[in-house]
């Protein structure tokens, strides 16, 4: 069975699940994922994991993200997006300085309320089945961390900003909410996801591409190993009579050999366990001295 990563870039109008539900049929592969929704209006990265790759999905959805986005301020919307009924339309009058001072406020560990019309449940069903409806949703908010926010073009009414963040973040959140602090309203008009962690949108690819390669049987040229999920975890080469162990779901005492290679172990560390082949063991992680298999691959 294959297993590995596609990196696609997602047009706009289709839904994740529907490039997920493409991949399968055209693959034949049952095990099929993916990590990170993207909206349908939006473009770029969507990881799509086949076979044993869909056991690291919450390793890829912990990798930092970065967003390209264009922001239209003077008009507010229901969705926070280009999708949805404008709701205020206010004049626009602000500077380039007090779009940067007001976007680089965004930076850090925030608050963020997240849109009614989005997937997060409340009560077991969906906000934005609740929102279509017309009924009132209160969202709470959540913590987004936001490493980096810049200013890329000012050419009001529209903007561009590059954000670069972590899991959760609403980025028609960060227009909206961006809108708010200069005064004018404010929504998202476009959004490309051009990275995540280490896999980038040049990189990607396109919705033609991944059709050809399914049609003629070539898409598991184009899948990454599972491990490019797991690059910032450190690697450790396991010794052959470990390796059987550890396959077998049983942790092993590696002492010196891993002090060696890693230096001082923390409780609770995680690494890539490797095969004195180069073959991916699996995740193993540091507790009570011994290196107990979290996830091991075939």
């Amino acid at each position: 069975m294959a297993s590995g990563i596609l990196n696609v870039n997602k047009p706009p109008g289709l839904t994740s699940f529907r490039v997920v539900g493409q991949v399968r049929r055209g693959s034949g592969e049952k095990r099929v994922g993916h990590a990170g929704t993207l909206d349908p209006m939006a473009t770029g990265v969507l990881l799509v994991l086949v076979g044993q790759a869909v056991r690291v999905t919450e390793y890829l959805m912990d990798l930092p993200k970065t967003y390209r986005a264009t922001v239209r301020l003077g008009i507010e919307t229901t969705t926070y997006d280009a999708e949805g009924d404008v709701t205020a339309e206010r004049p626009v009058d602000v500077t380039r300085q007090e779009a940067d001072e007001a976007l680089r406020a965004f930076v850090g560990e925030i608050a963020q309320v997240p849109p009614a019309f989005s997937a997060l449940k409340i009560e077991g069903q969906p906000a934005y089945k609740r929102a279509r409806r017309g009924e009132a949703v209160a969202m709470k908010p959540r913590k987004a961390h936001v490493y980096r926010a810049d200013l890329t073009r000012f050419e009001p009414p529209d903007i561009d900003i590059e954000i670069e963040c972590g899991r959760g973040t609403y980025i028609r959140s960060i227009a909206h909410d961006l809108g708010r602090a200069l005064g004018c309203g404010a929504h998202l008009a476009a959004l490309e996801r051009s990275a995540v962690g280490a896999f980038r949108v040049e990189d990607a690819l396109d919705a033609p591409s991944l059709e050809a390669a399914l049609a003629d049987g070539t898409w598991t040229e184009q899948l990454q190993p599972l491990d490019c999920a797991l690059t910032h975890l450190p690697a450790l080469t396991i010794g052959i009579e470990d390796e059987k162990d550890l396959r077998h779901g049983q942790p092993v005492e590696l002492g010196e050999e891993a002090t060696l290679a890693l230096g001082p172990v923390a409780e609770g560390l995680e690494v890539r366990g490797y095969a004195e082949d180069g073959s991916l063991i699996g995740i193993l992680r540091c507790e009570g001295g011994l290196w107990r298999p979290r996830k091991v691959f075939g």
